[in-house]
């Protein structure tokens, strides 16, 4: 795996990880990746710098995070009404699915990180969908 610092058209910087250098290229010319600021699928590698924490990093503002918030939720909606929920099924449907044992479909559920280990060792292609944190009511 592999972390690059991408940059959409509107000069949103963000970080997204990657199986190779050809998976990102591939997935960029397709236009799969989207910031996840304003959805910009313009996407470029940007300068990366060393990863040296300080106390005058730059944070985002809330108007910034509640629109990444309403992205993520778009996202995961458009997901959950497009894709077959297999639960906690997931890793073994996804090898049916890549070993040509079922038909090919979309899917999504939940995968512990030692499944999504054996997954990416196995060159099975999956993606991790961040669930937005649910707000307390009262």
């Amino acid at each position: 795996m592999i972390l690059f610092d991408l940059r959409c058209g509107t000069d949103h910087v963000f970080e997204a990880w990657f199986r190779d250098s050809e998976t990102y290229d591939a997935q960029a010319k397709a236009g799969e990746i989207a910031c996840p600021v304003c959805g910009d699928t313009a996407i470029a590698k940007a300068l990366m710098t060393p990863n040296v924490a300080n106390s005058s990093s730059e944070s985002i503002s809330p108007e910034q995070a509640a629109q990444m918030m309403r992205y993520l939720s778009a996202v995961r909606d458009h997901v959950e009404k497009t894709h077959d929920n297999v639960g906690d099924k997931f890793p073994e449907e996804a090898r049916k699915i890549h070993y040509g044992e079922t038909e090919k479909r979309n899917i999504y559920g939940n995968a512990t990180a030692d499944d999504a280990r054996e997954l990416d060792e196995e060159g099975i292609e999956f993606g991790v969908l961040p669930a937005p944190a649910k707000r307390k009511t009262n």
